[in-house]
């Protein structure tokens, strides 16, 4: 089985749409791949008279794929930063709106 462990990182923020903070981007960030080695049911497939054997993971859905091609994605850490409010502004304490 192939795992691939990914960062995830929220990026919050409050709008006049919205008062209560709301991701607005999130990135993902693949950290470590760890292979599952070499396919261990490999397809042979044909088109006329032309045959290739290619990976089980290339083709046949997860649930027929042998343990070396199936991929599974693990959080390594999800991490959520807020950024403030974005929008229009509040009014100053002098009363001019900025």
């Amino acid at each position: 089985m192939t795992f691939v462990h990914v960062d995830v990182l929220h990026r919050t923020h409050t709008c006049p749409a919205d008062p209560e903070p709301h991701p607005y981007d999130t990135w993902r960030r693949i950290v470590v791949i760890v292979d599952g080695g070499p396919c261990r049911k490999p397809v042979t497939i044909r088109s006329g008279n032309t045959t290739a054997t290619i990976a089980c993971g290339r083709h046949e859905p997860a649930a027929r794929q042998c343990p070396a091609c199936r991929v599974t994605v693990i959080e390594h850490s999800v991490t959520a930063t807020f950024t403030g409010h974005h929008g229009p502004q509040h009014p100053t304490t002098t009363g001019i709106a900025a």
